[in-house]
């Protein structure tokens, strides 16, 4: 491709979002900018404090439940109360837990602590992609899941091997580290994001006059409702089943390097290729897939991360590692805008805060149950079991979407939100 192709490719994958999508892209770069909890606690807690893969587990599981009672939680404050004041509390709460469990010490306290940053971090992901499906038509919405994810991994990227060294000197000024870049997030949704809840009058939240999509009736959302959507409630069991593959990179993959004698900094730069594989990849990625059967590309990218995780079992250097990592990441970029695409697709407007809650429960549960099956897995039978493990989950999730999304009625691609100016002057740009 051409240096004028790249650039035209470029300009076309990012053209066309509102100015509210960019200002949460910024504060998702800038928050996983310091995303040193997620990447280090497992090696934090075995080698730094000396505790067994099964009180790692453990801890991770405690995380994994604060994430499970935040989810369903912060869904209902994402319809009542609203996407921003959801996501202050959250990044506010988080940044104060993550200090905290910095300097806790003692396994209660730790645990105690590691709950709290799994509560308050997750509360934040149902107003985050509740805000990304007001403010963008339906038709670029993988597109802007793509790019949003593609801020997390840029993130990642940049801090995996940096938080790395910094874990070798001091675990401490990792935890601050992430707190501080936290607040600044906060700061950032306080200054820049208004109110995105399409009100039932036909209005936003911040004051604009909607139509389209929010102008229709809709009958009363609860989480009853959530619960009895039959083809969505599949997805989000589908969706536990990838998130417990995906989570072993972080759970499982540190401490199988770590027994087999590799450092901190090691796991760092192995880990490192996943998101710098999405930064460089996903655009041109998000190009290919964009409007491609959803069906053919979840199965697809289900079977990659079942196998890519499996094939671990054989790795012996840094550079298989990496080969690994790079087969369930092409996974993961597949998977996680085109899965987030049809959960916009699934959920009515005024619902969108629980059906979000709901599937970021499916992470939250993953995050619970992953670490407590790989620690007891890996101290009673060893690491190639669970990468055998990974294979069958990554076949049977496989096989469950290429059932479920069988006749998914398309989507209408003119049912998006036209937002004009509530007050006579200059028009506010459509975003739809």
């Amino acid at each position: 491709m051409s240096a004028a192709a790249l650039r035209r490719a470029l300009k076309e994958s990012v053209s066309g979002l509102p100015r509210e999508f960019w200002w949460l892209w910024i504060n998702t770069l800038v928050n996983r900018l310091g995303n040193f909890v997620a990447t280090f606690l497992v090696i934090y807690l075995t080698l730094g404090r000396g505790y067994s893969a099964s009180y790692a587990g453990l801890v991770l599981a405690l995380e994994g439940l604060g994430g499970v009672v935040a989810s369903l939680g912060a869904g209902v404050m994402t319809d009542r109360l609203g996407r921003r004041p959801t996501l202050l509390i959250a990044q506010l709460s988080t940044a104060l837990s993550t200090a905290l469990l910095g300097f806790a010490s003692g396994p209660v306290a730790i645990a105690v602590a590691a709950f709290m940053v799994g509560m308050s971090m997750n509360a934040s992901r149902p107003a985050v992609q509740a805000m990304i499906a007001d403010v963008v038509r339906p038709e670029d919405r993988v597109r802007a899941f793509s790019l949003n994810y593609w801020a997390i991994n840029m993130g990642f990227a940049l801090s995996a091997v940096a938080a790395g060294f910094v874990a070798e000197y001091s675990y401490l000024a990792g935890f601050l580290g992430e707190a501080a870049l936290t607040l600044v997030c906060a700061a950032l949704v306080y200054t820049k994001l208004p109110e995105s809840r399409p009100e039932r009058g036909g209005t936003r939240g911040d004051g604009r006059v909607a139509s389209g999509e929010d102008e229709r009736p809709e009958p009363a959302v609860g989480l009853g409702t959530v619960l009895r959507d039959g083809r969505f409630m599949g997805v989000a069991g589908l969706s536990f089943l990838i998130a417990l593959l995906f989570m072993q990179g972080s759970v499982s993959l540190p401490v199988s390097m770590g027994r087999s004698g590799w450092s901190p900094a090691d796991y760092g730069t192995v880990i490192a290729a996943n998101g710098l594989l999405i930064v460089l990849l996903q655009i041109p990625l998000t190009r290919f897939i964009e409007h491609r059967d959803p069906r053919r590309l979840l199965a697809a990218s289900a079977l990659l991360a079942g196998y890519g995780f499996g094939l671990t079992a054989f790795a012996g250097s840094i550079a298989v590692y990496i080969v690994t990592v790079c087969i369930w990441t092409l996974a993961e970029m597949v998977n996680s805008p085109t899965q987030m695409g049809l959960v916009s697709r699934l959920s009515p407007v005024h619902g969108r805060g629980r059906y979000q809650g709901v599937y970021a429960l499916s992470w939250s549960l993953a995050a619970l149950v992953a670490p407590l099956m790989a620690g007891f897995v890996i101290d009673g039978f060893g690491t190639d079991w669970l990468w055998g493990s990974c294979a069958v989950l990554g076949t049977v999730a496989a096989l469950g979407y290429w059932l479920l999304m069988r006749g998914l009625p398309a989507e209408v691609p003119d049912s998006g939100v036209t937002v004009v100016a509530a007050s006579p002057g200059k028009p506010e740009e459509a975003i739809a």
